[in-house]
């Protein structure tokens, strides 16, 4: 019977299948990742039959066909996200785990069925999904020092820094070989200290993220910030934790980062203000190839004609308190 782990390359995927994999090991496991925003990950799998498939942190509304069929093919599936999931699917060979809230990621819904047993782990995927005020309360059930919250902090970013790009051959490395790193390390302290990956990835991501905060902004008001970054390697690489960034820097304010991509369309990462964390998905998801969450959604592939129209509608959407 195959034994297939799907996730997202990004670091809510990463940290998720660590801790349920710490729990439950699965060395024989296929693993199927691939960038952050390739997200249709169980088309991959339509010739599986009768097997066990965990899927963590992929939307389940964009994934619902193969997911659909996969069943009628006799797999059992088990499902952890946190995305906008549409009408839930009912099935007796499908358990879902899933919480859409804005302070939820799918580390920390696989932290929550585990009991905590790999906390440091899913406060890492917290941390790198931007989930900054909820790991840090998390963080206060761990005696962890102030320098140990902060390596995770480090950590959660340099994993979710390597899942952004157009393709595997933008990232540093592929998520599928970060994982098989990973995971010898039930402690991501250790693997922060010890593993050579960690400082490689920390040098890159502090070049790239220094090249696009001397951008000036493409549009500005009282109430959101764009950025249009170049079509270059190290503006793909960098474009969701330059988004974090800019969010964290400006928590009054929604951002819209701009990527453009090789076959002309545009790539759009939104955040929604901090302080009010919530229409970001709403947004998104009014446009081709859109989706995502409350604070943070994204657009896959925006055709350029509807660029202009986009960046109104980014700009009334957030024009007033919520």
């Amino acid at each position: 019977m195959p034994h297939c782990d799907v996730f997202n390359g990004d670091a809510d995927g990463l940290c998720a299948l660590q801790q349920y994999r710490l729990h439950t090991p699965c060395p024989a496991a296929r693993l199927i990742t691939g960038v952050k925003r390739d997200i249709r990950l169980l088309d991959r799998l339509r010739d599986t039959r009768a097997g066990n498939i965990t899927v963590f942190d992929v939307s389940l509304d964009v994934n619902r066909e193969p997911l659909l069929h996969l069943l009628q093919r006799g797999n059992t599936i088990v499902y952890f996200d946190h995305h906008f999931a549409g009408e839930l699917p009912q099935h007796p060979r499908l358990t879902l785990h899933l919480d859409p809230a804005a302070t939820s990621c799918t580390s920390l819904i696989v932290d929550t069925l585990l009991g905590g047993s790999y906390r440091p782990w899913a406060l890492a995927g917290a941390f790198g999904d931007n989930l900054q005020e909820t790991a840090q309360d998390l963080a206060k059930s761990l005696r962890l020092s102030a320098e140990d919250v902060e390596r995770l902090r480090e950590l959660g970013t340099l994993l979710n820094y390597n899942g952004y790009g157009e393709k595997l051959e933008d990232l540093h490395i592929d998520p599928a070989e970060l994982f098989r790193m990973m995971q010898y390390f039930p402690n991501p302290l250790d693997f922060w200290a010890q593993a050579p990956i960690v400082p490689r990835l920390r040098q890159v991501h502090r070049d790239d993220l220094a090249q696009a905060l001397a951008l000036a902004p493409l549009l500005e008001t009282s109430r959101v910030r764009a950025y249009q970054l170049p079509d270059t390697a190290w503006a793909r690489r960098v474009g969701g934790t330059y988004a974090h960034h800019l969010a964290r820097e400006r928590q009054d304010l929604a951002h819209a980062v701009l990527q453009p991509m090789r076959d002309a369309s545009w790539r759009i990462s939104v955040r929604a203000p901090r302080s009010r964390p919530s229409g970001a998905d709403l947004l998104c998801r009014r446009y081709p190839t859109g989706g995502g969450r409350t604070a943070a959604a994204g657009i896959n592939a925006l055709p350029p004609e509807l660029l202009p129209a986009f960046l109104d509608d980014f700009r009334r959407s957030f024009a007033h308190d919520a």
